[in-house]
């Protein structure tokens, strides 16, 4: 049987964005929360429709799944880096992401996905995303710029068939909130050295001149000779008050996402951090496993 994974985590072109994360209700068990969510829409694509992406944190999966599962999958915890900088945790019980060309079109599918499952869950947090510009941040730089081409990108963001939770995804989901004001007020060479690379064109600063704490340079991870991968699939966000990058990402392997944070901390031995992390701070992070078309169906149909 051929193994499909969630479409929506490599449909291209979506320009709205919702987010939504749900706790279960007291008294409600997770298979029929599971359920539930379930219903919301099948995450497929249609003509001027949407693509849902449907996850579930760790500890609602280990209840609910019927087959083998990854044994790496766990809660994301708090990360106290050099410093003071901090990560919190807020973890939650299951997580969708519905997107599509026009903001009404999501919005009417988030409202009618929040009433489907408000028998068994309430909201904890939700959030409206855009595509900024050329695919930038708001930061002006173009963001995504190291994901894998899309022929590439399921071997970095799906577990391989045959392993446990095959065809699914391990998903990090971080809110972080920017200070453009500090920022702006950085020459053009000053904001390069904090990215790691060239703010109109996106080409990465040469080892000689990128700094050790560039923000490429600390998610730049090799093991074992190889440089590790994710797919990010990261959307800006907010109002004038506040604003950021909701920053989402895909992976076969949540190690790597681990890896990664721990070195724009200041937590992996070397004594450098993120120079990013002084314009940027998080405000929320989360794990979840996004199954794969199969096991959906499976779960709704049992």
């Amino acid at each position: 049987m051929m193994i499909l994974p969630q479409f929506g985590i490599f449909a291209q072109g979506t320009h709205a964005h919702y987010f939504l994360e749900f706790d279960i209700r007291a008294g409600v068990s997770p298979d029929t929360m599971v359920k539930s969510i379930r219903r919301l829409r099948g995450p497929d694509v249609s003509a001027g429709g949407v693509n849902f992406v449907i996850a579930f944190g760790p500890r609602v999966w280990r209840e609910i799944s019927n087959g083998p599962m990854p044994e790496s999958l766990g809660d994301f915890e708090e990360i106290n880096g050099k410093d003071g900088c901090k990560a919190p945790a807020t973890q939650h019980d299951a997580w969708v992401w519905i997107s599509g060309s026009s903001p009404d079109v999501v919005w009417d599918h988030a409202r009618a996905s929040v009433l489907a499952a408000s028998d068994v869950s309430e909201v904890k947090a939700e959030l409206p995303g855009f595509t900024y510009r050329d695919s930038r941040d708001e930061t002006g730089f173009i963001d995504g710029t190291a994901n894998p081409d899309l022929l590439h990108a399921p071997d970095v963001a799906l577990i391989p068939q045959g392993q446990p939770g095959e065809g699914g995804s391990h998903v990090l989901a971080m809110r972080w909130v920017h200070d453009l004001d500090s920022f702006n007020k950085l020459t053009i060479k000053d904001q390069q050295d904090v990215i790691g690379r060239t703010k109109p064109d996106s080409i990465e600063l040469s080892d000689e001149v990128k700094p050790k704490t560039a923000h490429i340079a600390r998610v730049s991870v090799e093991v074992f000779g190889s440089e590790i991968e994710i797919f990010r699939r990261s959307v800006p966000y907010g109002i004038t008050k506040e604003y950021g990058l909701n920053f989402i990402a895909f992976s076969a392997d949540p190690s790597r996402y681990r890896r990664m944070l721990e070195r724009m901390f200041g937590l992996s031995g070397d004594g450098l951090s993120d120079r990013l992390l002084d314009y940027s701070r998080p405000v929320s992070g989360a794990y979840y496993f996004a199954p794969s078309l199969n096991v959906l169906n499976e779960l709704s149909q049992s």
